[in-house]
């Protein structure tokens, strides 16, 4: 009987599954029968409500689907934050299908969901999506959340005082990023052909003066947009959706573009220790349903290679002398700080994205000297696992650990010569010095 509820269970999830759009109630089914169908493989969970009162669900894949575990990097998909931007919605629940239905049966898949924790939420702004009666090409109402509201102008901005009010939608997915340890994400939109990297907005720190906003993870950042964009069947072509818009190779740094305050992208890095990219998808942002199974098939290659790259880099623990984790000490690579110092998590984890070379990871918990170590890395992505290289402080005793407050929601890059709640002002100054220094050379 068991046996037959679950073929039951199988056979309902791939059958409701077809190439068509899916509302709110058809979306829930979907994925409630998925996580019915593959209990172990999959978690199910709402991080919070539209302003209409609809679930944000996310879908949880991996070999520990319900709670994070020590050295699996954490990774996620988001779509549909624009309601009209549909081809993303849909391409994620046929990824969804494709992982579970290949895990067991595909060596790749079942390595990939064996070592990444996988968060798809395929959509951010169901009120947006419902609420876009006639599909455009090129624009509906619907864009925006139910308060009128574009939420990818909505998050806090290191650059300028974003005065937007906060949405229940926004706020959600803050709250899901403080919460768990994301490595790497990426956000899907519509209305383009082009994967589109940080920063989105800038200033003379960041060299936006020459129509650039350089990160101090710029490289890492210009390597996944071309994992994607290479590994999408013609993003790479750099064409565009006219004669009038062209990406060499299928990319663009996002304030070279055009300028964006609040976007989502740039709050990941900032805020949430995430390296976070858009996709732009489809050059039509709701196409007719007879073009899904296209774009699904477009973009199955590059959804894959692209979540195989939060194995990128160098992952470890920090710890006392006694061997107990030590959260929020500062691991950075020199050469590369952000303005927000990257912390371990609770578990005294970190994991720093870098492309192959040889890279000096320093170490700090204030009060305590640094710790220097010189790490060689290789490309790992196809071994399922960064490089690891733990810390431990011989000097700390398990009664310490750092209680540094995150940093504060205000433009981070307009601070860096005066003083923050975040570190000390002689390290802002450092910090601005060595980013300048990493823009000039």
């Amino acid at each position: 009987d068991a046996v037959g509820i679950l073929i039951l269970c199988l056979a309902s999830a791939a059958a409701a599954l077809d190439f068509r759009y899916h509302h709110t109630k058809e979306l829930e089914e979907f994925l409630r029968g998925v996580h019915a169908a593959y209990p172990s493989l999959t978690h199910l969970h709402s991080i919070g409500r539209s302003v209409e009162g609809r679930d944000l669900w996310v879908l949880v894949l991996g070999r520990f689907p319900t709670h994070h575990k020590i050295g699996i990097p954490e990774f996620k998909y988001v779509a549909n934050m624009h309601g009209d931007e549909t081809v993303g919605r849909e391409i994620l629940l046929h990824l969804i299908d494709f992982l579970v239905t290949s895990y067991g049966r595909d060596p790749v898949i079942t390595r990939l969901l064996n070592n990444t924790r996988i968060h798809i939420m395929p959509t951010m702004n169901p009120d947006g999506f419902e609420a876009t009666k006639v599909p455009d090409c090129y624009y509906t109402p619907g864009r925006y959340n139910a308060n009128g509201e574009d939420l990818n102008r909505n998050f806090p901005d290191a650059f300028e005082d974003n005065r937007a009010s906060i949405q229940p939608e926004t706020q959600a997915v803050m709250d899901w990023i403080r919460n768990e340890t994301f490595v790497l994400s990426a956000n899907l939109h519509g209305g383009a052909l082009v994967a589109s990297y940080t920063f989105d907005n800038g200033n003379p720190v960041t060299g936006s003066l020459k129509g650039y906003s350089r990160s101090p993870d710029d490289d890492v950042f210009i390597h996944l947009a071309k994992t994607y964009s290479s590994n999408h069947a013609s993003m790479y072509k750099g064409t565009g959706c006219d004669n009038r818009q062209t990406f060499p190779e299928g990319i663009t740094n996002g304030y070279s573009w055009y300028q964006l305050e609040g976007g989502m992208q740039d709050y990941n890095y900032v805020w949430g220790q995430c390296l976070e990219i858009t996709l732009e998808l489809s050059c039509c942002k709701y196409p007719p349903e007879d073009q899904l199974g296209k774009f699904w098939r477009e973009n199955k290659v590059a959804l894959i290679e692209y979540i195989k790259q939060v194995h990128l880099g160098v992952k470890g623990q920090v710890t006392d002398k006694n061997g107990n984790p030590i959260p929020n000490a500062i691991v950075e690579a020199k050469g590369r700080p952000h303005v927000c110092p990257y912390r371990t998590n609770q578990q005294g984890e970190y994991f720093l994205l870098l492309l192959p070379g040889t890279y000096v990871i320093n170490a700090t918990v204030p009060g305590f000297k640094s710790m220097l170590k010189t790490v060689e890395i290789p490309d790992n992505t196809g071994n399922f696992s960064a490089v690891k290289q733990d810390f431990s402080f011989p000097d700390v005793s398990d009664k310490i650990s750092s209680k540094i407050a995150s940093c504060p929601k205000t433009p981070l890059y307009q601070e860096l010569t005066r003083a923050s709640a975040a570190v000390k002002p002689t390290v802002h100054l450092l910090v601005l010095m060595t980013v300048v220094l990493a823009i000039f050379k």
